[in-house]
Parts: structure tokens; sequence; C-alpha cells
């Protein structure tokens, strides 16, 4: 199975990173708040150093979820495979598919990166991980390059034409 990107990490990182700083800005406050004033330096400290073991800790998810996310162009089915703790296992059979997108944040395009998004048709979908009341298609591969992402794309087209007679 292939891998994403190696700067698929900073992707996840940054993405780990914006959760908890809301985490720690909102600790660091009720703790600063519950202290009194003499303990206020010591309180200082303790934030800086959730910071820093927050910063540490989403280092080492970043890389675990980049070390466990793997795809693959199959015969008969695109797989997928994520998860670090809870694994998440997809195949997408080609005549399901509606539509490939490529997506570049700016993040994505400062690292030379593209997000492929996979619509299926039937795909009910939750809302995972992409905001409010957006919804993460079902085949998203995040942070892959930009060349992989268009011939991916295309190798994926040409599948669900031969997996659907008459198109």
């Amino acid at each position: 199975m292939e891998k994403l990107n190696p700067k698929a990490v900073w992707i996840f990182f940054f993405r780990f990173l914006g959760i908890g700083l809301f985490l720690t800005l909102t600790l660091g406050w009720s703790v600063i708040t519950i202290t009194d004033i003499v303990e206020f330096a010591f309180s200082w400290w303790m934030i800086i150093l959730l910071a820093v073991i927050w910063l540490c800790g989403s280092y080492m998810w970043a890389k675990l979820s980049y070390d466990n996310y793997k795809f693959e162009i199959g015969e008969e089915v695109f797989k997928k495979e994520q998860g670090v703790i809870w694994k998440k296992y997809i195949s997408i059979p080609y005549g399901r598919i509606q539509n490939i997108d490529i997506h570049r944040g700016i993040l994505a395009r400062i690292l030379g990166l593209s997000d492929l998004m996979i619509q299926t048709a039937g795909y009910t979908g939750g809302h995972q991980g992409g905001g409010f009341g957006k919804r993460e298609p079902e085949g998203r591969l995040p942070a892959i390059s930009q060349a992989r992402a268009e011939e991916i794309r295309e190798e994926l087209i040409k599948r669900a034409k031969e997996a659907k007679p008459g198109i």
C-alpha cells in the first residue's frame, strides 16, 4: 500500500495543534482565575509547560497518523486504511465513484500538497473533521503531492469509466 507524502505530518500537526491551542488557553485561563495572586507566576509556568507538552504530543500524534494512513488502487476497488487507535478500512468500488476533486488549501499549497476528494454514490457520510456542517468525502486522501494527485485522479477516472459501460 502507498503512503501519503511525508510532508503530511505537518498538515496533521497543525490540525492537532489548533485543537490543542484552544484547550491549552481554556485550561490555562481556568488555572489563572482559580489560583491566588501569589501563585500567579506559577500559573504561567504551568501554561507554558502544558503548551510544550501539547506541541510534543501533537507532533507525535501527527507522526503516528501519517504512519497509519495508507491507500491502494486495486484491480476492483480503491482501498484506504487509517487510524492510530481505531482503524478504519474503506473499499470503494470504481463503479460507485461519481466525482474526484482536488483541493489545495493555503498550508497545503505552501507545502506543495493537495487533498484528493473521491465522492461516491450512496455515501451519506458523517460530519467528520471537516468543520461545522461540512461533510468529508468517503475517499479523502489528504496531503499528497500535486503531481501524484493528478495521476491518481486520472487513473481513478479511467477505472470508473471502465466500470460503468455506456459512459
